[in-house]
């Protein structure tokens, strides 16, 4: 038995459902002293670019 095929806007829904995910955290020092921390969820191939642009 064939699988059923989908168009259209379900199909792309159902191709991005599939991303690849990457968590990053990016920490950063406040004027006391203290370390503050951010979470992100990016996708895996931006990652690189993520941290380059977020490096203080």
């Amino acid at each position: 038995m064939a699988k059923k095929q989908v168009f259209g806007e379900e199909a792309k829904s159902l191709k991005f459902a599939h991303r690849k995910m990457a968590k990053v955290i990016i920490s950063n020092k406040n004027d006391r002293g203290k370390y503050s921390f951010r979470e992100t969820m990016i996708d895996q191939e931006s990652v690189e670019n993520f941290i380059q642009r977020n490096k203080t």
